[in-house]
Protein backbone atom coordinates (compact mmCIF):
# COMPACT_ATOMS: atom_id res chain seq x y z
CA UNK A 1 0.00 0.00 0.00
CA UNK A 2 2.80 2.29 0.56
CA UNK A 3 4.22 1.81 -3.14
CA UNK A 4 0.71 2.51 -4.06
CA UNK A 5 0.85 5.60 -1.97
CA UNK A 6 3.83 7.14 -2.98
CA UNK A 7 3.89 6.33 -6.91
CA UNK A 8 1.51 9.46 -7.32
CA UNK A 9 4.43 11.83 -6.64
CA UNK A 10 6.53 9.92 -8.99
CA UNK A 11 4.22 10.28 -11.72
CA UNK A 12 2.40 13.52 -11.24
CA UNK A 13 5.18 15.85 -10.58
CA UNK A 14 8.49 13.89 -11.49
CA UNK A 15 7.42 11.97 -14.34
CA UNK A 16 4.05 13.34 -16.60
CA UNK A 17 2.95 16.63 -15.01
CA UNK A 18 4.49 19.33 -13.44
CA UNK A 19 8.28 18.27 -14.71
CA UNK A 20 6.88 19.74 -18.37
CA UNK A 21 5.02 22.71 -16.82
CA UNK A 22 8.07 24.01 -15.01
CA UNK A 23 10.16 22.97 -18.44
CA UNK A 24 7.42 24.42 -20.76
CA UNK A 25 5.91 27.27 -18.79
CA UNK A 26 7.34 28.21 -15.33
CA UNK A 27 11.06 28.40 -16.29
CA UNK A 28 11.22 28.21 -20.00
CA UNK A 29 7.72 29.97 -20.53
CA UNK A 30 7.10 32.81 -18.20
CA UNK A 31 10.57 32.39 -16.85
CA UNK A 32 12.06 33.70 -20.15
CA UNK A 33 14.62 31.01 -19.77
CA UNK A 34 15.95 29.49 -23.06
CA UNK A 35 14.33 25.84 -23.40
CA UNK A 36 18.12 24.29 -22.55
CA UNK A 37 18.52 26.41 -19.47
CA UNK A 38 14.89 25.37 -18.85
CA UNK A 39 16.12 21.96 -18.97
CA UNK A 40 19.24 22.00 -16.75
CA UNK A 41 17.25 23.94 -13.87
CA UNK A 42 14.61 21.00 -13.54
CA UNK A 43 17.85 18.01 -13.96
CA UNK A 44 19.94 20.23 -11.68
CA UNK A 45 17.42 20.40 -9.05
CA UNK A 46 16.75 16.83 -9.16
CA UNK A 47 19.99 16.20 -8.78
CA UNK A 48 20.65 18.36 -5.95
CA UNK A 49 17.48 16.73 -3.67
CA UNK A 50 19.60 13.59 -4.70
CA UNK A 51 22.69 14.31 -3.77
CA UNK A 52 21.48 15.25 -0.03
CA UNK A 53 19.67 11.86 0.53
CA UNK A 54 22.97 10.21 -1.40
CA UNK A 55 24.49 11.42 1.98
CA UNK A 56 21.54 10.96 4.51
CA UNK A 57 20.05 7.41 3.42
CA UNK A 58 22.61 5.33 4.64
CA UNK A 59 22.69 7.63 8.21
CA UNK A 60 19.00 7.13 8.03
CA UNK A 61 18.98 3.55 7.65
CA UNK A 62 21.37 2.75 10.15
CA UNK A 63 19.87 4.80 12.93
CA UNK A 64 16.33 3.41 11.74
CA UNK A 65 18.13 -0.39 12.86
CA UNK A 66 19.78 1.00 15.62
CA UNK A 67 16.88 2.98 17.75
CA UNK A 68 14.02 0.50 15.69
CA UNK A 69 12.29 3.27 14.73
CA UNK A 70 11.90 3.01 10.57
CA UNK A 71 7.95 3.52 10.45
CA UNK A 72 8.72 6.61 12.65
CA UNK A 73 11.46 8.20 10.01
CA UNK A 74 9.07 6.93 7.18
CA UNK A 75 6.04 8.98 9.05
CA UNK A 76 8.04 11.76 8.83
CA UNK A 77 9.11 11.81 5.23
CA UNK A 78 5.47 11.08 4.56
CA UNK A 79 4.42 14.05 6.14
CA UNK A 80 6.94 15.75 4.55
CA UNK A 81 6.54 14.87 1.05
CA UNK A 82 2.37 15.26 0.79
CA UNK A 83 3.62 19.11 2.45
CA UNK A 84 5.72 19.72 -0.91
CA UNK A 85 3.22 18.03 -3.40
CA UNK A 86 0.70 20.40 -1.81
CA UNK A 87 2.70 23.62 -1.79
CA UNK A 88 3.49 23.22 -5.87
CA UNK A 89 -0.07 24.12 -6.29
CA UNK A 90 0.92 27.85 -5.25
CA UNK A 91 3.53 28.45 -7.66
CA UNK A 92 2.95 29.65 -11.11
CA UNK A 93 4.48 30.80 -14.30
CA UNK A 94 7.74 32.68 -13.60
CA UNK A 95 8.14 31.23 -9.96
CA UNK A 96 10.64 28.62 -11.22
CA UNK A 97 13.08 29.38 -7.77
CA UNK A 98 10.43 28.82 -5.67
CA UNK A 99 9.25 25.34 -7.33
CA UNK A 100 12.82 23.95 -7.71
CA UNK A 101 13.35 24.67 -3.65
CA UNK A 102 9.57 22.95 -3.36
CA UNK A 103 10.53 20.20 -5.84
CA UNK A 104 14.05 19.66 -3.74
CA UNK A 105 12.50 18.76 -0.38
CA UNK A 106 9.33 16.93 -1.59
CA UNK A 107 11.99 14.18 -3.33
CA UNK A 108 14.19 14.58 -0.62
CA UNK A 109 11.28 13.55 1.86
CA UNK A 110 10.11 10.81 -1.20
CA UNK A 111 13.15 9.09 -1.67
CA UNK A 112 14.37 8.91 1.96
CA UNK A 113 10.79 7.38 2.50
CA UNK A 114 11.06 4.96 -0.18
CA UNK A 115 14.21 3.33 1.42
CA UNK A 116 13.03 2.98 4.29
CA UNK A 117 9.82 1.60 3.03
CA UNK A 118 12.13 -0.74 1.31
CA UNK A 119 13.92 -1.83 4.15
CA UNK A 120 10.94 -3.79 6.01
CA UNK A 121 11.22 -6.21 3.09
CA UNK A 122 13.61 -8.70 4.27
CA UNK A 123 11.19 -8.45 7.61
CA UNK A 124 7.92 -9.39 5.93
CA UNK A 125 9.14 -12.20 2.78
CA UNK A 126 10.94 -15.09 2.79
CA UNK A 127 14.04 -15.28 0.98
CA UNK A 128 12.37 -17.51 -1.61
CA UNK A 129 9.04 -15.38 -1.58
CA UNK A 130 11.03 -12.23 -1.98
CA UNK A 131 10.99 -11.34 -5.76
CA UNK A 132 6.90 -11.95 -6.02
CA UNK A 133 6.11 -9.83 -2.37
CA UNK A 134 8.67 -6.98 -3.62
CA UNK A 135 7.18 -7.44 -7.80
CA UNK A 136 3.12 -7.11 -5.70
CA UNK A 137 4.56 -4.14 -4.51
CA UNK A 138 5.52 -2.28 -7.15
CA UNK A 139 3.04 -3.48 -9.34
CA UNK A 140 0.59 -2.04 -6.85
CA UNK A 141 2.49 1.40 -6.76
CA UNK A 142 1.84 1.54 -10.89
CA UNK A 143 -1.67 1.03 -10.33
CA UNK A 144 -1.43 3.66 -7.55
CA UNK A 145 0.41 5.71 -10.18
CA UNK A 146 -2.53 5.03 -13.06
CA UNK A 147 -5.38 5.62 -10.60
CA UNK A 148 -3.88 9.61 -9.38
CA UNK A 149 -2.60 10.04 -13.09
CA UNK A 150 -6.37 9.25 -13.98
CA UNK A 151 -8.06 11.13 -11.58
CA UNK A 152 -5.38 13.80 -12.75
CA UNK A 153 -6.74 13.79 -16.35
CA UNK A 154 -9.90 14.26 -15.52
CA UNK A 155 -9.41 16.99 -13.72
CA UNK A 156 -7.56 18.54 -16.66
CA UNK A 157 -10.35 17.82 -18.72
CA UNK A 158 -13.16 18.78 -16.66
CA UNK A 159 -11.19 22.11 -15.84
CA UNK A 160 -10.83 22.83 -19.66
CA UNK A 161 -14.51 22.58 -20.72
CA UNK A 162 -15.59 24.91 -18.09
CA UNK A 163 -12.66 27.03 -19.42
CA UNK A 164 -10.74 27.17 -16.47
CA UNK A 165 -6.60 28.22 -17.19
CA UNK A 166 -3.98 25.12 -17.70
CA UNK A 167 -2.57 26.66 -14.08
CA UNK A 168 -5.79 25.71 -12.55
CA UNK A 169 -5.85 22.24 -13.96
CA UNK A 170 -1.69 21.67 -12.96
CA UNK A 171 -2.87 23.26 -9.07
CA UNK A 172 -5.59 21.13 -8.91
CA UNK A 173 -3.49 17.89 -9.98
CA UNK A 174 -0.56 18.48 -7.13
CA UNK A 175 -3.38 18.96 -4.90
CA UNK A 176 -5.37 15.58 -5.53
CA UNK A 177 -1.77 13.49 -5.61
CA UNK A 178 -0.93 14.80 -2.11
CA UNK A 179 -4.45 14.17 -0.83
CA UNK A 180 -4.53 10.34 -2.94
CA UNK A 181 -0.66 9.99 -1.38
CA UNK A 182 -1.88 11.00 2.66
CA UNK A 183 -5.16 8.57 2.31
CA UNK A 184 -3.06 5.62 0.49
CA UNK A 185 -0.48 5.75 3.08
CA UNK A 186 -2.54 5.34 6.10
CA UNK A 187 -2.40 1.40 6.22
CA UNK A 188 0.95 1.33 6.22
CA UNK A 189 1.03 3.31 9.64
CA UNK A 190 -1.87 1.76 11.27
CA UNK A 191 -1.33 -2.10 10.32
CA UNK A 192 2.54 -2.53 9.24
CA UNK A 193 4.82 -3.33 12.35
CA UNK A 194 8.26 -2.68 13.75
CA UNK A 195 10.05 -5.74 13.87
CA UNK A 196 13.47 -4.71 14.09
CA UNK A 197 14.39 -4.98 18.26
CA UNK A 198 16.15 -1.61 19.22
CA UNK A 199 19.61 -2.14 20.16
CA UNK A 200 21.18 -0.02 23.67
CA UNK A 201 19.91 3.16 23.41
CA UNK A 202 22.79 5.41 24.20
CA UNK A 203 22.64 7.89 27.52
CA UNK A 204 23.21 11.27 25.25
CA UNK A 205 22.41 12.21 21.83
CA UNK A 206 25.88 12.96 20.76
CA UNK A 207 26.39 8.74 21.90
CA UNK A 208 23.82 8.01 19.67
CA UNK A 209 25.10 9.96 16.88
CA UNK A 210 28.63 7.97 16.80
CA UNK A 211 26.43 4.59 17.59
CA UNK A 212 25.01 5.27 14.01
CA UNK A 213 28.38 6.51 12.45
CA UNK A 214 29.78 3.52 14.19
CA UNK A 215 27.60 1.17 12.74
CA UNK A 216 27.56 2.63 9.09
CA UNK A 217 30.98 2.70 8.86
CA UNK A 218 31.20 -1.19 9.73
CA UNK A 219 28.98 -1.78 7.14
CA UNK A 220 30.75 0.06 4.27
CA UNK A 221 33.47 -1.72 5.97
CA UNK A 222 32.44 -5.38 5.84
CA UNK A 223 30.80 -4.53 2.50
CA UNK A 224 34.05 -5.72 1.14
CA UNK A 225 32.82 -9.33 2.60
CA UNK A 226 29.46 -8.97 0.48
CA UNK A 227 30.92 -9.02 -3.30
CA UNK A 228 27.80 -10.00 -4.55
CA UNK A 229 26.30 -7.30 -2.93
CA UNK A 230 28.84 -4.41 -3.73
CA UNK A 231 28.70 -5.32 -7.52
CA UNK A 232 24.94 -5.58 -7.72
CA UNK A 233 25.25 -1.99 -6.02
CA UNK A 234 26.97 -0.48 -8.76
CA UNK A 235 25.38 -2.14 -11.02
CA UNK A 236 22.10 -0.47 -9.83
CA UNK A 237 23.95 2.75 -9.71
CA UNK A 238 24.77 2.77 -13.50
CA UNK A 239 21.38 1.27 -14.83
CA UNK A 240 18.99 3.82 -12.28
CA UNK A 241 20.63 6.58 -14.04
CA UNK A 242 19.45 5.27 -17.54
CA UNK A 243 15.81 4.64 -15.65
CA UNK A 244 15.59 7.57 -13.48
CA UNK A 245 16.63 9.77 -16.48
CA UNK A 246 13.36 8.35 -18.36
CA UNK A 247 11.80 8.92 -15.23
CA UNK A 248 12.14 12.60 -14.58
CA UNK A 249 12.57 13.57 -18.65
CA UNK A 250 9.67 11.00 -20.49
CA UNK A 251 7.21 14.10 -20.51
CA UNK A 252 10.04 16.77 -21.54
CA UNK A 253 11.52 14.47 -24.49
CA UNK A 254 7.59 13.75 -25.89
CA UNK A 255 6.73 17.52 -25.40
CA UNK A 256 9.39 19.20 -26.73
CA UNK A 257 10.42 16.75 -29.48
CA UNK A 258 7.61 14.55 -30.34
CA UNK A 259 5.07 17.72 -29.69
CA UNK A 260 2.60 15.71 -27.28
CA UNK A 261 -0.12 17.85 -25.57
CA UNK A 262 -1.28 17.64 -22.08
CA UNK A 263 -3.57 15.36 -22.49
CA UNK A 264 -1.41 12.84 -24.83
CA UNK A 265 1.16 12.95 -22.26
CA UNK A 266 -1.00 12.31 -19.44
CA UNK A 267 -2.70 9.04 -21.48
CA UNK A 268 0.66 7.89 -22.75
CA UNK A 269 2.11 8.28 -19.13
CA UNK A 270 -1.14 6.42 -18.22
CA UNK A 271 -0.56 3.07 -20.55
CA UNK A 272 3.82 2.86 -19.05
CA UNK A 273 2.14 3.00 -15.41
CA UNK A 274 -0.37 0.00 -17.04
CA UNK A 275 2.64 -2.19 -18.64
CA UNK A 276 5.05 -1.40 -15.65
CA UNK A 277 2.31 -3.33 -13.32
CA UNK A 278 2.31 -6.50 -15.86
CA UNK A 279 5.87 -6.33 -15.97
CA UNK A 280 6.45 -5.71 -12.13
CA UNK A 281 3.68 -8.70 -11.62
CA UNK A 282 4.63 -10.97 -14.55
CA UNK A 283 8.92 -10.74 -13.47
CA UNK A 284 7.96 -11.18 -9.74
CA UNK A 285 7.20 -14.78 -10.67
CA UNK A 286 9.79 -14.76 -13.53
CA UNK A 287 12.40 -14.08 -11.18
CA UNK A 288 11.81 -16.53 -8.80
CA UNK A 289 12.00 -19.50 -11.38
CA UNK A 290 14.55 -18.63 -13.42
CA UNK A 291 16.94 -16.56 -10.66
CA UNK A 292 16.97 -12.61 -10.30
CA UNK A 293 20.03 -11.92 -12.31
CA UNK A 294 19.08 -13.53 -15.60
CA UNK A 295 15.66 -11.75 -15.34
CA UNK A 296 17.04 -8.16 -14.62
CA UNK A 297 19.25 -9.22 -17.74
CA UNK A 298 16.44 -9.54 -19.86
CA UNK A 299 14.80 -6.34 -18.31
CA UNK A 300 17.84 -4.44 -19.51
CA UNK A 301 17.76 -5.72 -22.49
CA UNK A 302 14.25 -4.85 -23.56
CA UNK A 303 15.27 -1.34 -21.95
CA UNK A 304 17.95 -1.01 -24.23
CA UNK A 305 15.71 -1.74 -26.70
CA UNK A 306 12.96 0.50 -25.85
CA UNK A 307 15.31 3.73 -25.76
CA UNK A 308 16.92 3.03 -29.12
CA UNK A 309 13.65 3.02 -30.54
CA UNK A 310 12.62 6.26 -28.52
CA UNK A 311 16.05 8.18 -30.14
CA UNK A 312 14.96 7.68 -34.06
CA UNK A 313 11.51 8.05 -33.42
CA UNK A 314 9.84 10.29 -36.14
CA UNK A 315 6.27 9.50 -35.67
CA UNK A 316 3.52 9.46 -32.60
CA UNK A 317 2.76 5.84 -33.14
CA UNK A 318 6.54 4.81 -32.31
CA UNK A 319 6.73 6.40 -29.03
CA UNK A 320 3.61 4.55 -28.23
CA UNK A 321 5.25 1.20 -28.91
CA UNK A 322 8.38 2.59 -27.21
CA UNK A 323 6.36 3.66 -23.95
CA UNK A 324 4.75 0.00 -23.79
CA UNK A 325 8.15 -1.31 -23.74
CA UNK A 326 9.43 0.94 -20.87
CA UNK A 327 6.86 0.13 -18.95
CA UNK A 328 7.53 -3.53 -18.83
CA UNK A 329 11.21 -2.99 -18.36
CA UNK A 330 10.61 -0.10 -15.75
CA UNK A 331 8.24 -2.02 -13.58
CA UNK A 332 10.41 -5.59 -13.73
CA UNK A 333 13.78 -3.70 -13.29
CA UNK A 334 12.81 -2.25 -10.39
CA UNK A 335 11.13 -4.58 -8.86
CA UNK A 336 13.89 -7.41 -9.59
CA UNK A 337 16.71 -4.73 -8.34
CA UNK A 338 14.90 -4.67 -4.97
CA UNK A 339 14.25 -8.06 -4.38
CA UNK A 340 18.07 -8.93 -5.43
CA UNK A 341 19.25 -6.45 -2.64
CA UNK A 342 17.24 -8.41 -0.03
CA UNK A 343 18.72 -11.50 -1.17
CA UNK A 344 21.98 -10.10 -0.45
CA UNK A 345 21.07 -8.38 2.80
CA UNK A 346 21.38 -10.42 6.24
CA UNK A 347 17.98 -10.17 8.08
CA UNK A 348 19.39 -8.18 10.86
CA UNK A 349 20.89 -5.23 9.21
CA UNK A 350 18.28 -4.24 6.66
CA UNK A 351 18.35 -0.78 6.95
CA UNK A 352 21.70 0.13 6.80
CA UNK A 353 22.34 -2.41 3.66
CA UNK A 354 18.53 -0.99 2.63
CA UNK A 355 20.31 2.46 2.59
CA UNK A 356 23.25 1.65 0.93
CA UNK A 357 20.74 0.41 -2.12
CA UNK A 358 19.15 4.08 -1.36
CA UNK A 359 22.32 5.84 -1.90
CA UNK A 360 22.88 3.45 -5.01
CA UNK A 361 19.32 5.07 -6.11
CA UNK A 362 20.11 8.40 -5.32
CA UNK A 363 23.74 8.24 -6.71
CA UNK A 364 21.90 7.63 -10.02
CA UNK A 365 19.02 9.89 -10.13
CA UNK A 366 22.38 12.68 -9.64
CA UNK A 367 24.20 11.20 -12.51
CA UNK A 368 21.73 10.09 -15.26
CA UNK A 369 19.29 13.38 -15.07
CA UNK A 370 22.40 15.34 -14.64
CA UNK A 371 24.08 13.60 -18.03
CA UNK A 372 20.91 14.64 -20.05
CA UNK A 373 20.62 18.21 -18.64
CA UNK A 374 24.06 18.85 -19.44
CA UNK A 375 24.13 17.40 -23.11
CA UNK A 376 20.91 18.88 -23.65
CA UNK A 377 22.36 22.10 -22.65
CA UNK A 378 25.72 22.16 -24.29
CA UNK A 379 23.61 20.90 -27.97
CA UNK A 380 21.62 23.41 -27.55
CA UNK A 381 18.32 21.63 -26.68
CA UNK A 382 18.74 18.22 -28.66
CA UNK A 383 16.91 15.83 -27.00
CA UNK A 384 17.80 13.35 -29.22
CA UNK A 385 21.14 13.45 -28.94
CA UNK A 386 20.99 13.18 -24.60
CA UNK A 387 18.59 10.49 -24.56
CA UNK A 388 21.30 8.91 -26.77
CA UNK A 389 23.40 9.33 -24.33
CA UNK A 390 21.25 8.06 -21.62
CA UNK A 391 21.46 4.63 -23.88
CA UNK A 392 24.99 4.22 -22.70
CA UNK A 393 23.99 3.62 -18.76
CA UNK A 394 21.82 0.49 -19.93
CA UNK A 395 24.30 -1.07 -21.68
CA UNK A 396 26.87 -0.44 -19.19
CA UNK A 397 24.59 -1.91 -16.61
CA UNK A 398 23.95 -5.27 -18.30
CA UNK A 399 27.53 -5.83 -18.67
CA UNK A 400 28.19 -5.35 -15.02
CA UNK A 401 25.56 -7.62 -14.41
CA UNK A 402 27.21 -10.14 -15.81
CA UNK A 403 30.05 -10.40 -12.96
CA UNK A 404 27.18 -11.02 -10.05
CA UNK A 405 26.59 -14.28 -8.75
CA UNK A 406 23.68 -14.70 -7.32
CA UNK A 407 23.82 -18.05 -5.17
CA UNK A 408 27.16 -17.00 -4.07
CA UNK A 409 25.51 -13.61 -3.13
CA UNK A 410 22.71 -15.25 -1.07
CA UNK A 411 24.98 -17.58 0.52
CA UNK A 412 27.08 -14.51 1.97
CA UNK A 413 24.06 -12.63 3.43
CA UNK A 414 23.01 -16.08 5.39
CA UNK A 415 26.58 -16.62 6.41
Amino acid sequence: MYDFANSGYTTVVMTAIFNAWFVGTIAGGAGGLEEGTATLLWTSTVAAANLLVLVAAPVVGALGDQQAIKKRLLLVTTVGCVTATSLLALVGPGDYLQAMAIVLLGTVMFASGESLIAAFLPEIAKPDHMGRISGYGWSLGYVGGVLTLGLCLLFVQWSTDRGMSQQAAIDGSMLITALLFALAALPTFLFLRERAIPQPRPEAAASLVRAVFSRLARTLHEVQRFKDLTRLLITITVYQSGVITVVVLAAVYAQEAMGFDTEQLLLLIIVVNVTSAIGAFLFGFFQDRIGSVKALGISLFIWSLAVALAVFADQEIELWIVGNLVGLAMGASQSIGRALVGQFTPVARTGEFFGLWGLANRLAALLGPMSYGLVNYVSGGDHRLALMSTLTFFILGFILLQSVNEQRGAIAATA
